[in-house]
């Protein structure tokens, strides 16, 4: 978009910008990947697992099972304990797109990227996080829920809208949005679930993310990581 005017540039995605890869074949995710780079694997991978625990060794854990069933971008809240450690365990596996959730300053923005952090997830939309996140050269994707909302983040440089909380219908509420805003790239959390989230993808969704429908309560509860293991598994399995 031309934020000196009302027109609106349509840019193909990054996808098609970049040379084609085998599907399945994950690029190495270096340190010195850039925004864009980072943008164009998050469109390719579509899906991933968000872990908000109370514990450290209990997120540690069940976000190994999560990769262990074939997920490649993960996200830890900084509200879990020693997240910042968290993302710098996880960012050494270079298969892996490593995020920060719950990012409210741009002080949290630096540390999380200091830690290996190449995207950002807030809650809410912060134009001084999203500028932060521009100058780190990484991905910014505030919370935003009315189409208001979104283009707002759009004009301050958000590279993705996180769809937050959930409006019910997700897939439908993607679809009317998209219809008249058609650039804006859309990332639902809340209310994704394994047996809706192609219907948001295919609704036009640049990709989703996991979190409770993952990481189930009584499952992380009795620490059955194998149950775990295996729902990422099912998810991956129907990814289109």
């Amino acid at each position: 978009m031309d934020r000196g005017s009302d027109t609106v540039v349509v840019q193909p995605p990054l996808l098609d910008r970049l040379p084609s890869r085998r599907p399945g074949v994950c690029c190495r995710i270096m340190n010195h990947s850039g925004k864009d780079f980072i943008l164009a694997e998050i469109e390719r991978r579509r899906v991933g697992a968000i872990i908000r625990t109370e514990g450290e060794g209990l997120a540690s854990d069940a976000m190994k099972a999560a990769v262990a069933g074939g997920f490649h971008m993960v996200e830890f809240t900084l509200t879990t304990p020693n997240a910042l450690r968290l993302i710098s365990e996880f960012a050494k596996n270079t298969d892996l797109i490593v995020g920060a959730g719950t990012v409210m300053s741009p002080q949290e923005a630096r540390q999380a990227v200091d830690a290996g952090a190449k995207f950002l997830v807030s809650p809410v939309c912060d134009a001084e996080v999203i500028a932060e996140a521009k100058t780190l050269d990484v991905v910014s994707i505030p919370g935003t829920f009315t189409p208001s909302e979104m283009v707002a983040a759009h004009r301050s440089g958000a590279d993705l809208v996180k769809l937050f909380p959930s409006p019910g219908n997700i897939a439908a509420y993607v679809t009317s949005v998209l219809g008249p805003l058609p650039y804006l790239r859309i990332y639902p959390t809340a209310g994704v679930t394994p047996e809706n989230f192609i219907e948001i993808l295919g609704a036009g969704a640049t990709g989703v993310g996991f979190v409770g429908s993952l990481f189930d309560v009584t499952d992380l509860s009795a620490r059955d990581f194998a149950a775990i293991e295996r729902r990422a598994a099912g998810i991956i399995q129907h990814l289109p």
